[in-house]
């Protein structure tokens, strides 16, 4: 463990600048130098050596540390392709005659679901440590991290007292403009911010909500999430709407921001892994994912990253509010993931005026 750690913090003072999720980066990760990895003596010696393909939509610096000590352990040499979630999901579903990817790490879970016929199933070795909240009846997609959305303000541009309480200031003209938002057909995040909004305003009447969203975004609708963070703590927009981890590293790393959490409640819904159906490298898949959800990574998210564990041993890091403190919408999991595409296409005829 403490070996793991070290290599892991030691790799986090290489990792440069962050990346957004729409930025693509087809560089195959280097290849590092085997080391032996604990087993149970109740299950197999895993295989080493080989190799793995990952589709990622993370940021570079959360996908760096933890590829480089995975490939430290297990001598399987990573290849990374990096893209939006959208145009990553679309990929894999091409290539499902003839898979290129073993693993597609970490969209929301919500649009993983929504692809689960692309998907091969897998219960991670891991199981039993899994918060119940957070996994899949039916092992098609494994949790990484719980992932509270929130709206990020900078306080610069926003006068003290005059912030946003919820989702439903944002609809205020004085916003208009100044809301920085991803498109939800090509950000996953973005699809959970949408339909979190759209359930905290009722899935009927939130339509209406959204309309006058849209149309305090005055056209800028972004193409990828991490373009929202970026934007907000560079003064380019007042508001965004982001992920709760990616506001909190701005936080934590001295930026003028602040986080929201909406008066009239948020999700948490996870972003997860899942093993692409038709891997060529099946246990070399099999062991990333069980590598993901194992306790020292777990660990390392919420130290490192500010993303809260999937773990029932997980403890809450200090600087993160406490979970029972944040007001949580009834969010329905299966109809946003069943009405992804249409859900999407109304979205974009309101954005496009048709609606």
């Amino acid at each position: 463990m403490r070996k793991a750690v070290t290599s892991i913090l030691a790799s986090l003072l290489l990792v440069g600048s962050l990346a957004g999720c729409g930025v693509k980066d087809n560089t195959p990760a280097q290849t590092a130098g085997s080391s032996t990895v604990p087993t149970s003596s109740q299950q197999p010696e895993p295989q080493k050596g080989g190799k793995v393909t990952l589709y990622s939509p993370n940021a570079a610096e959360v996908n760096n540390p933890i590829i480089k000590e995975f490939q430290d352990r297990t001598g399987i040499e990573v290849q990374l392709i990096s893209g939006g979630t959208g145009d990553l999901l679309k990929r894999v579903q091409a290539e499902a005659s003839n898979p290129l990817g073993d693993v597609f790490w970490a969209g929301g879970a919500d649009s993983l679901e929504a692809y689960k016929q692309f998907f091969e199933p897998y219960q991670t070795k891991e199981f039993d440590n899994l918060a119940p909240q957070y996994v899949d009846k039916n092992n098609i997609w494994t949790p990484f991290a719980a992932l509270p959305m929130i709206i990020m303000y900078n306080k610069d541009l926003v006068k003290e007292g005059e912030e946003p309480k919820g989702w439903t200031d944002l609809t205020d003209p004085k916003w208009k403009g100044k809301i920085a938002f991803a498109d939800p057909a090509k950000s996953g995040s973005a699809y959970t911010q949408l339909i979190t909004m759209l359930t905290a305003n009722g899935k009927d009447d939130g339509w209406g909500f959204v309309k006058k969203f849209v149309t305090n975004l005055d056209g800028k609708v972004l193409s990828g999430s991490g373009l929202v963070y970026k934007g907000v703590a560079d003064k380019e927009f007042a508001l965004g709407v982001t992920l709760e981890e990616a506001a909190l590293r701005y936080v934590e790393g001295g930026a003028k921001v602040g986080i929201i959490y909406p008066e009239e409640g948020t999700s948490t819904v996870p972003d997860g892994a899942a093993i692409i159906k038709g891997a060529k490298n099946l246990d070399q898949a099999k062991q990333f994912i069980d590598f993901l959800v194992s306790k020292d990574v777990q660990s390392l998210i919420q130290k490192e990253f500010k993303r809260r564990s999937v773990r029932k041993d997980a403890e809450t890091p200090n600087g993160i509010a406490d979970a029972k403190d944040i007001k949580v919408v009834d969010y329905d999991f299966d109809w946003a993931a069943t009405n992804k595409d249409s859900n999407i296409k109304r979205f974009g005829k309101i954005v496009t005026g048709q609606e």
